[in-house]
């Protein structure tokens, strides 16, 4: 899965615990114990989902999940402002995921 640079070094760093996607039909069979390999450019790390969680809206899952376990360094409103940039109405109509995730030594 390919990161914006600014969320995969939080990932590498492991300050970044929960990663937001939406529910296309390729995650939809996402569960606990998966690993996946998040990618920027050349650098890879890989992660073990620990949990995946469902919502119906990014309000919702920030709400649920916490803002400081999506991103420690920005608000909650910078947030969804974000992730509303990122994926539009149509796809948040899609469902929401908030995978909790863990680094792994590659």
């Amino acid at each position: 899965m390919n990161l914006y640079r600014r969320y995969f070094d939080l990932v590498a760093a492991g300050r970044k615990t929960v990663e937001v996607r939406v529910q296309y039909p390729s995650l939809r069979d996402l569960a606990a114990g998966r690993y996946l390999r998040f990618a920027c450019g050349q650098d890879e790390c890989l992660v073990r989902v620990v949990r995946v969680a469902r919502y119906t809206s990014f309000e919702e899952m920030l709400d649920a999940e916490g803002p400081a376990r999506v991103d420690p360094d920005a608000s909650r409103e910078e947030q969804l402002s974000s992730i509303r940039g990122i994926y539009g109405p149509e796809k948040e109509a899609l469902g929401v995921l908030a995978i909790e995730i863990e680094r792994v030594a590659a």
